[in-house]
């Protein structure tokens, strides 16, 4: 079997073009492919626990650590120890990071509309049919 003809390879193929697409975005707003998931899973009202992001990236702790000191000192978050929990530390977006979340949201709604337009909708329920039944199966521990 050709690589091309596997499905990890058009995967890993077709993510490494999306996040390049998403980098050189990024780039042109002083933040990272990284920093703008961050910033776009981050509620601004309540406050997003520390621990709860890296599940939602799918990120191990520590490197969520390294984003999140980089996101301080870009001045883009600040953090806030929970009243009732002084072990919880919920994230919160400064002025800044408001705007850097903005600028997130608006490149990939632009690219999900992109998409939408060229594949037709019957093809993209397929595509989000065939990953989640991959998730579902490797989540389950139903390879190796």
């Amino acid at each position: 079997m050709k690589p091309e003809e596997t499905v990890d390879y058009n995967f890993k193929v077709c993510w490494h073009a999306i996040s390049r697409m998403y980098n050189s975005e990024a780039v042109k707003n002083d933040i990272t492919t990284s920093i703008g998931f961050v910033l776009l899973n981050i509620d601004q009202q309540a406050g997003t626990p520390a621990t709860k992001i890296a599940p939602l990236l799918g990120l191990e702790t520590r490197s969520l650590t390294r984003i999140l000191k980089s996101m301080e000192e870009r001045d883009l978050i600040y953090k806030v120890s929970d009243p009732n929990d002084k072990r919880l530390v919920r994230i919160f977006l400064t002025e800044k990071g408001l705007e850097k979340k903005e600028v997130a949201r608006r490149t990939v709604k632009e690219f999900n509309i992109k998409v939408r337009e060229e594949i037709p909708k019957e093809e993209l329920e397929v595509f989000f049919k065939v990953c989640s039944r991959i998730y579902g199966m490797i989540d389950n521990k139903e390879i190796f």
